[in-house]
């Protein structure tokens, strides 16, 4: 009866493992001081997380060892290079944490509803979330559209990074999974019992 209660439990952890569904996509924005446009020698990073499923984009924003206090933060959108340039805020960050040099910012954004986006980029986009939603999926698959934390010591931004799309194991990475949990419930059947 262990037995069969190990192997269930183990074909639930590799269930649990599965990759999300194609409904899903995850992007990950390295910022850094020298990452801004100008660089700069901040010591400050975030590795930021944006899930989008459907019309919703959760942000979860970890920032760091800032050299001044926050004043904004936002999604930027869009240069005319990959990884490079400045373009017009796209998607405020409202109620980020101002005046810390260290936090995290979580929230969700529907990306069907006018009011999350700056006005100016939206009017860039004939005045429609749909148009302002496309252009900056499209920004971000061309890594066009960047994350910035702006403090007080960096008014232009302290950090930023690209939004890239986080990389999806191969499926040898599945197998490989697979294999190994198969290897663990043999050796749990070997066990000796004392």
């Amino acid at each position: 009866m262990k037995k069969a209660i190990t192997a269930i439990a183990l074909a639930v952890a590799s269930l649990a493992a599965a990759p999300p569904g194609m409904a899903q996509d995850i992007y990950r924005a390295v910022a850094s001081g020298p990452a801004e446009s100008p660089p700069n020698g901040s010591p400050g990073s975030s590795v930021a997380t944006f899930e989008v499923d459907g019309s919703l984009m959760r942000v979860e924003a970890p920032f760091r060892d800032l050299l001044a206090g926050t004043v904004s933060a936002h999604i930027h959108c869009c240069t005319t290079e990959a990884f490079t340039g400045v373009a017009p805020v796209a998607i405020p960050f409202p109620d980020f944490p101002l005046q810390v040099t260290a936090g995290t910012y979580s929230a969700t954004f529907d990306l069907s509803d006018a009011a999350v986006y700056d006005p100016a980029f939206l009017a860039s986009f004939g005045g429609t979330p749909a148009a302002a939603s496309e252009a900056l999926f499209d920004a971000i698959a061309a890594n066009e559209a960047y994350l910035n934390i702006h403090s007080s010591q960096y008014p232009s931004g302290e950090i930023r990074g690209f939004l890239v799309a986080a990389p999806i194991p191969e499926p040898a990475t599945w197998g490989m999974l697979g294999a190994g949990l198969a290897g663990l419930a043999l050796l749990a059947r070997r066990r000796p019992r004392g």
